[in-house]
């Protein structure tokens, strides 16, 4: 093993000195041009020249075999011109990348946009510009590029490495340490008990004379230090400056501060002792310069301290008679052991504990020294509280000295990742938000540190926010550090401010900055280790870094090495980081952009594919002019309102996208970058339909939305306005038109399916993400929309919304596709709090200590972990943690997306989830009217559900959860979650969508007809300004339904079946005018061809059983005169994959032609059709059975099943009344008639007891219920059931208020409620009444808890 390190090493050592460095190579000649801005210089025909000094040009061009070689030296080099360009064969090295440039050069280029040169017509103005066969190597020292910090690095706190020591009794004597002057360290310390012994003196005396001059002395007396004191001692300290030190007398207080040598730096203080029950004090301190802007304070205090205590409170007076009393003379002969004569201080409050000065009262005297009083015929009330009082009385004096030193510094020490390899003194860092506002990115300048270790640097300042330096919660939150300095610096040189162009509207600064451009043909390009700034200009392609039209760019183009950038720093940029464009196979590397304007790393116009960003990180990037996707609301207006006659903006559609990495086509490669602060969006991929720009032609029309995604691996995106990720969205690919007037590029819907070889008619590829971190996103973690998206190990934290997962659309581009996230973690609120920014973001209480904390969005914002939109959607083996909902802040770990008017899919699935430090209360909330969700009345909001597989969700394995209120999908057993608004039900579920065209302007209600008096209504999921409409309900399979118009019933109705099984069916009655004839024939319509096949005809009949014998070429209709109702059975009859939304061979739809008599009004049967064909509920899935305790994780919360019925039933004419209650599978029946109670310990939810109370109770005194209620402990469940004729009014009713039953709800003869006995009104509070039965079937939060109000 020996062996071979040392033949590595050699081998090593041996290629290290073959690598010749380019300003080495032979034949390169000297050259030393000074000075010229308007000196013109061509190099070319084979020159080859080495720069050694600073040069200023107006110009210079390489070409024609022309080789520049920037000279490495230790003396900086300066290089300004207005342009270089190389060009035919023109070489530009400086460094390589075996022998990295060491020296310092800066390339400096000047210019204004109006100067009067001609401008070259590809490369513009001020720029680096690499044309065909032109070659540029550019290689810095080799220097990490960015890192995290190891440890949290907290806003400015004044000290650092404090010291403090602190002595009492047993440590008697002089307390000396000696200090080092430069660092503030303590080098050694002694006591010396001149007290005691006259050998301490002279011990004291040589101790100090040892003591090297520079050094500081710091010392103190504790105690006693003069009993044996002798003039050798004196005499040392005098010589030191001392001018108390000879006078010290017994006990006597004394502190001194000098530095050894120099009389002059002497602070020193004496006291004399006041005896045992007075304090006194000695206290020096001085500052001492340590360098570097830091100084440290040393503060030396000897001092006998006296203590004091409060005593008991007195109440010897009260308030009748004069006044209240409270006497300290007359106090002190009552108490005389209890009380000093000489008390420090007096407070007064009244027996209940209110402060004197609160009751609003005056004062005749309150006084430590003459004691309180308050006269009656000073109030206005005219009587006093009556008060009591209590005094500070002091203790016996102590001695104490103390020496402390306080490091007290303008700089700060950061901990890293990694070690800070190449970082030097002076070199600039940037350090990231870790929290919502990306302003809260912080630059420094490294400092000298011989102290630190090797993962430290200090750096000059202090924070101003508080940057995480460690994983939060299961999160890693650590702030990202870039390095912004380099010895290779390329910078535009600037004007003061911003003049003579558009861009002066939105900037006050100059935007025109210096670029770098690379044409295509280019013959090599490797940039490593360059600093970039002031580099972009408000123009299309003009950019820090720009490959223009390159092609491939790697070894499928022919480039041995193949072309990269790496190693950059750019910052304050004028317009984008890095551009690809039109350029294929491009390595971006360990590249920091900062302080951008504009998408930071740019892939322009859609063909851009295989390039790849390896650990880059992107931070502060800001809105820019340049197209809309760049601008931010006042630029969208300002610069695109009327640019087409007529055209408003609307930025939130057509702009506002401003991201850090911008992917216009998924094909490329994202690993271990970092998105840490975008006025918008970290990573947003893009869809140009058909490429766009220059590119035009390059790609057929549709492939990049079928094109699979490369590799998307350990990336993180936080401190964003909008998003962490977003994968959505078009870019408008024509001019504007009167048809469409938005501006050419304005963002517009795209759909993303990945197919092998992005052909939609192959395999599906599922787009893979993988270890995503998102966090601190103010609306979202990450939105992503399409076919296949799968997210596997990911985590998100402390966003608005955690994730999205959307598909396709109404009929995905990819049935059958789905999208799942697994093996993820999400956090609601984390413990990383942040800092109030009343500038910024919203502060408020939060998580599950309630404490204050910055908040995403508005402070009333309902938080959601899994935002569940359409689907289908799996949700498997995740954790959500620390999602705690307020009285008036609806946070939940699963939530829906609010205001949604689209639909909801039944194969949305959830399974093996787990909950830490979330509510029970708080693990789903499906919505209510109020803010943010508006009225609830929009159809995506009602037809809410997902399927809980394994009862990880709700405690019901197998259930679906829907809304509280979709009777469409209830049945008789569901049970309700009113925390949640949610039902737990069962049941064969699918969708119909109800396409309606002629008019597409009408509502529809539809009913179940178990449940008619229960009707959904639906808007529909398109504006009525459409030519159609679209109604999306879920439905139960296997049960009639009628629909309903608020207008003349449709003239065309086309229903889809959508995710039903062969031989699932439904029946449907429409309600149509008298007079209506049809046309209705069924076909399948193919999402790939867009091809619709007739498949066969429906026929009228006389016989509406003859429904039931229809086939697929032929069915029946059944028309009911009486009614208006169109009968139909609804039938799959092919076979569906597990998540396609239809079959294999297409989508089944049945299509609906009418003739509508002229004139008809609006077309609502429920009168008619109800209660002819209401039908009795029937449950065709038996329910779940609850997960035993024993199956539930180790917590104390779970939920509580109860279920109470109070009805009667007849036999012809006899009738019997029956009532019971039911709590986890135990039924208690009530024996007599009125009221039982049920009461269950709220903290537990085992039942304590159960008692009856008659008719005949009720109906006189209620004393004995009244007692029995007021009696119950708090935080008690009170179930109560009613059998026989209710007594229905009366003073007993007030016993249900007290439980929080609604009291202006009218009382029946049927009962049944569930109430609580407690301070507070929990949501699962409620009461059913009923002439003939009465049911509550429902899920309480065990243990009760009372909901923090916002």
């Amino acid at each position: 093993m020996k062996i071979c390190v040392a033949l590595i090493v050699k081998v090593a050592a041996f290629y290290i000195a073959q690598a010749v460095c380019p300003d080495k190579m032979p034949g390169l000649q000297s050259w030393t041009p000074g000075h010229n801005e308007a000196h013109r210089v061509t190099i070319g025909y084979g020159q080859k020249v080495i720069l050694t000094s600073s040069a200023t040009f107006h110009s210079i061009e390489i070409l024609n075999g022309g080789k520049l070689v920037i000279a490495d030296t230790n003396r900086p080099i300066m290089l300004r011109a207005k342009h270089i360009l190389l060009r035919n064969k023109g070489e530009l090295h400086i460094g390589s990348p075996d022998c990295p440039y060491k020296g310092n050069l800066t390339i400096s280029l000047f210019g204004r946009s109006d100067d009067s040169d001609d401008q070259h017509s590809y490369f513009g103005r001020k720029y680096i510009g690499v044309g065909t066969g032109g070659t540029l190597e550019i290689h810095g020292e080799q220097k990490l590029s960015w890192t995290f910090l190891n440890k949290s690095l907290h806003p400015a706190q004044g000290n650092e490495n404090s010291y403090h020591f602190k002595r009492s009794w047993g440590n008697r004597g002089i307390i000396i340490h000696v200090i080092n002057t430069k660092t503030g360290e303590v080098l050694h310390s002694d006591r010396f008990d001149t007290y005691r012994s006259k050998d301490e003196s002279r011990r004291l005396a040589q101790y100090v004379d040892d003591v090297e001059n520079g050094q500081i002395l710091a010392m103190v007396v504790n105690d006693e230090g003069s009993n044996n004191l002798e003039d050798l001692a004196k005499k040392a300290l005098t010589k030191l400056g001392s001018r108390h030190f000879h006078r010290l007398g017994f006990r006597h207080p004394w502190s001194f501060i000098t530095v050894k040598g120099d009389a002059s730096s002497v602070v020193e203080d004496h006291a004399i002792y006041q005896g045992i029950k007075a304090s006194s004090e000695a206290r020096s301190s001085r500052v001492f310069q340590s360098g570097y802007g830091e100084h440290f304070t040393i503060t030396t205090i000897s001092q006998w301290v006296q203590e004091a205590e409060w005593t008991e409170w007195f109440d010897r007076d009260d308030e009748w008679g004069s006044g209240d009393w409270e006497k300290l003379s007359e106090l002190h002969k009552a108490f005389p052991e209890r009380l000093c004569s000489n008390p420090l201080d007096i407070e007064a409050e009244t027996l209940d504990g209110i402060p004197a000065n609160m009751t609003g009262e005056v004062f005749s005297k309150f006084d430590r020294n003459y004691g309180f009083v308050c006269l009656n015929k000073d109030q206005v009330g005219g009587i006093c509280h009556n008060y009591r009082v209590r005094f500070l009385c002091g203790k016996l004096v102590r001695p104490e000295a103390s020496i402390s030193i306080d490091t007290l510094s303008n700089c700060s020490i950061l901990e890293l990742a990694d070690e800070p390899h190449g970082w030097t003194f002076g070199d600039r860092i940037v350090v990231a938000s870790t929290d919502y506002s990306m302003h809260q990115a912080e630059e420094f300048s490294i400092l000298p540190c011989p102290s630190c270790s090797r993962n430290q640097i200090k750096v000059e300042g202090k924070p101003a926010y508080l940057h995480m330096g460690e994983e939060v919660d299961g999160v890693d939150m650590r702030a990202e550090v870039g390095l912004l300095s380099r010895n290779i610096l390329i910078r535009g040189e600037m004007q003061p401010t911003c003049y003579g162009n558009d861009a002066c509207k939105f900037f006050s600064f100059d935007t025109f900055g210096g670029h770098l451009k690379m044409e295509r043909g280019f013959r090599s390009v490797h940039v490593a280790g360059v600093e970039l700034k002031h580099m972009g200009q408000q123009s299309l392609g003009h950019y820090p870094v720009h490959f223009h039209m390159n092609g491939d760019v790697d070894q499928k183009g022919g480039y041995d090495p193949p072309t990269y950038v790496k190693d950059l720093s750019i910052h304050h940029s004028f317009s984008r980081c890095v551009t690809i464009h039109g350029s294929n196979g491009l390595l971006v590397k360990d590249v920091v952009g900062y302080d951008a304007l504009g998408h930071c790393f740019f892939t322009e116009d859609g063909p851009e594919e295989r390039n790849t960003f390896d650990h880059c990180l992107g931070l502060l990037v800001k809105a820019s002019t340049l197209l809309p996707s760049d601008r931010d609301s006042k630029m969208c207006r300002d610069i695109t309102n009327g640019a087409f006659p007529g055209y408003m903006a609307k930025p939130l559609q057509d702009c506002r996208a401003t991201s850090t990495f911008w992917m216009a086509n998924p094909n490329n490669n994202l690993i271990n970058c970092a998105a840490a602060g975008s006025e918008e969006t970290g990573f947003w991929f893009i869809f140009h339909h058909v490429p766009t720009g220059a590119s035009e032609g390059m790609y057929s029309p549709g492939k990049t939305e079928h094109t699979p995604m490369g590799l998307f691996i350990n990336n993180r995106a936080h401190s964003n306005y909008r998003a962490g990720m977003i994968l959505d969205n078009g870019v408008k690919i024509t001019e504007a038109n009167a048809k469409d007037k938005r501006p050419y590029l304005s963002l517009v819907q795209a759909r993303y399916g990945p197919h092998q070889d992005a052909d939609p008619f192959k395999p599906r590829v599922p787009a893979l993400i993988h270890h995503f971190v998102a966090y601190k996103n103010q609306d979202h973690g990450a939105w992503l929309r399409g076919g296949d998206v799968w997210l596997d190990d990911c985590q998100f934290a402390d966003n608005g919304i955690g994730l999205t997962l959307t598909s396709g659309g109404t009929f995905p581009d990819d049935d059958g596709s789905r999208q799942e996230v697994k093996n993820s973690l999400f956090v609601g609120e984390s413990q990383n709090r942040g800092l109030p920014n009343l500038d910024d973001q919203t502060w408020g209480p939060g998580g599950p200590d309630h404490l204050g904390r910055s908040i995403p969005r508005g402070v009333d914002f309902p938080i959601r972990g899994m935002q569940i939109y359409d689907g289908p959607v799996n949700v498997q083996n995740c954790t959500f943690r620390k999602f705690v909902a307020l009285d008036g802040r609806h946070t939940s770990a699963f939530g829906f997306r609010l205001n949604n008017s689209w639909q909801s899919c039944p194969n949305n699935s959830v399974t093996d989830i787990t909950f830490d430090d979330v509510p029970i209360t708080s693990r789903v909330f499906f919505g209510e009217p109020g803010p943010w969700f508006n009225k609830m009345e929009m159809d995506g909001d009602k037809t809410t559900i997902f399927h809980d597989i394994d009862g990880s969700v709700s405690e019901y394995p197998g259930a679906f959860l829907v809304k509280e209120d979709n009777w469409l999908l209830r049945h008789p057993d569901c049970i309700d979650i009113p925390d949640w608004r949610a039902a737990i039900c069962s049941g064969n579920y699918a969708q119909i969508y109800i396409q309606t065209r002629s008019p597409a302007t009408l509502n529809m209600k539809m009913v179940k007809d178990e449940y008619p008096d229960k009707p959904l209504k639906l808007a529909g999921a398109l504006g009525k300004r459409n030519d159609y409409q679209q109604f999306q309900p879920v439905i139960t399979l296997g049960k009639g339904y009628t629909m309903h118009w608020d207008q003349a019933a449709p003239a065309e109705v086309t229903i889809w079946l959508i995710n039903f099984n062969r031989k699932d069916w439904i029946n449907v009655g429409i309600c149509y005018p008298r007079g209506t004839t049809f046309t209705i024939i069924s076909d399948i319509h193919n999402r790939l061809t867009k091809e619709t096949r007739k498949t066969g005809v429906f026929m009228g009949t006389t016989q509406r059983e003859k429904m039931g014998h229809s086939h697929q070429t032929r069915g029946y209709y059944y028309l009911e005169e009486d009614t208006g109702l169109l009968f139909l059975k609804i039938k799959a009859h092919n076979e569906k994959e597990d998540f396609a939304f239809c079959s294999v061979k297409g989508c089944e739809r049945v299509k609906i032609k009418a003739i509508i008599p002229t004139g008809s009004g609006p077309s609502d049967c429920i009168s008619e059709a109800y209660p002819k064909h209401a039908e009795m509920p029937v449950v065709d899935v038996s329910m779940p059975k609850k997960r035993p305790r024993s199956r539930l994780p180790h917590t104390p919360e779970h939920f509580l099943e109860v279920k109470l019925e109070s009805y009667n039933t007849r036999f012809f004419h006899i009738k019997k009344d029956f009532a019971y209650t039911e709590v986890n599978g135990k039924k208690l029946y009530q024996s007599e008639d009125g009221v039982h109670v049920t009461v269950i310990d709220g903290h537990s939810g085992t039942i304590l007891e159960s008692k009856g109370f008659k008719n005949s109770i009720l109906m006189g005194i209620p004393a004995q219920i009244e007692n029995y209620i007021k009696n119950l402990k708090d935080k008690s469940v009170v179930l109560i059931t009613s059998k026989g004729r209710l007594v229905t009014r009366g003073a007993w009713t007030k016993v249900l208020e007290t439980l929080g039953a609604d009291q202006t709800l009218k009382l029946k003869d049927k009962l049944v409620f569930v109430g609580f006995k407690g301070s507070f009104r929990p949501d699962w509070v409620r009461m059913t009444v009923d002439e003939d039965r009465a049911r509550l079937h429902q899920v309480l939060p065990i243990p009760v808890v009372k909901m923090m109000k916002l």
